[in-house]
């Protein structure tokens, strides 16, 4: 019994920061004269908490792993959403997949541009332009 009241005392402690950092995220967002999702705002939170070291990590694991596990059932609102607006989807298609292929087109050009530049041979200071290459 004292077994279970503890992993059940984990996973309300874990579920309960979760959500308290989309509730501050949420805050946040409504005091923020900029429109930016509580949720992405608490996401943050808890990453700087977390990377701080303010919460441990293992505090927050199960509720992570249940998430996790139960992810689909969590994308069922959007399913529905998606649906409800099938008519105004299908009107607007054209410019919805023009706007994905064209923004994905370029972040493979950004990204590939950025890698090729980050892995560029470089000259090794104190060192002749000739002095590494074999003969």
């Amino acid at each position: 019994m004292g077994n279970l009241l503890l992993v059940g005392w984990k996973y309300i402690r874990a579920i309960a920061l979760i959500y308290l950092c989309l509730f501050i995220g949420n805050t946040i967002a409504a005091l923020l004269p900029i429109a930016i999702p509580g949720s992405i705002i608490g996401m943050l939170v808890l990453f700087v908490l977390l990377s701080w070291q303010v919460l441990p990590a293992n505090w927050l694991k199960p509720g992570c792993h249940l998430f996790i596990r139960y992810m689909v059932l969590l994308f069922v609102p959007i399913g529905v959403g998606v649906m409800k607006y099938y008519n105004q989807i299908v009107d607007d298609l054209l410019p919805l997949v023009v706007s994905c292929l064209v923004s994905t087109l370029l972040v493979f050009v950004v990204v590939g541009y950025s890698s090729h530049y980050f892995h560029r041979e470089r000259r090794i200071s104190g060192q002749s332009p000739n002095q590494g290459e074999e003969k």
